[in-house]
This record gives structure tokens, C-alpha cells and sequence, in this order.
């Protein structure tokens, strides 16, 4: 434990953006499943539009780089395209 203030405002504050990088984390891999899950192809569609507001709010926080949440997100929109 922390025994200076400064040290105690740096553990809150460490943990406090864990918490808010592991929110965001769940937040976009839940939507790539819900849209990889979805029976239809145009319900797909319309949940990939949330996926990629999730996978760019990620990288925007740097929970993940911009590279790997177009990966992510083309890699979804390839399986969308599969179904039928």
C-alpha cells in the first residue's frame, strides 16, 4: 500500500482507467460475438455498425491501435459477407 498522497492519487487513478480500459475491452468483443452470432444478415449488418463504433472508441482510448481494430473490423465484415 501506498503511504504518501501522491502515491494513493496514482493507485486510485491507475485503477480507475484499468477499469475504464477493461470496460471498453468487454464493450466491443461482446459486439463482434452478438454480430458473428446474429441469425440474419441484415441484423449482422446493423450490429457491425455498433462493433465499429466500439472497435473505434478503442482505439481512440488506446485500449487497442488503430490498426488492429481495422483488423478486427475487416475481418468481421468478411464473415457478414459469408452468410446468407
Amino acid at each position: 500500500m501506498p503511504n504518501k498522497p501522491n502515491a494513493k492519487k496514482a493507485l486510485k487513478q491507475a485503477d480507475k482507467r484499468a477499469a475504464l480500459n477493461r470496460m471498453r475491452k468487454n464493450k466491443f468483443k461482446d459486439a463482434i460475438k452478438k454480430t458473428i452470432k446474429a441469425e440474419k444478415q441484415e441484423d449482422a449488418v446493423k450490429m457491425a455498425r455498433e462493433a465499429q463504433k466500439a472497435l473505434d472508441k478503442a482505439a481512440k482510448g488506446g485500449v487497442i491501435k488503430k490498426n488492429t481494430a481495422a483488423r478486427k473490423l475487416s475481418r468481421l465484415m468478411k464473415k457478414i459477407a459469408t452468410k446468407k
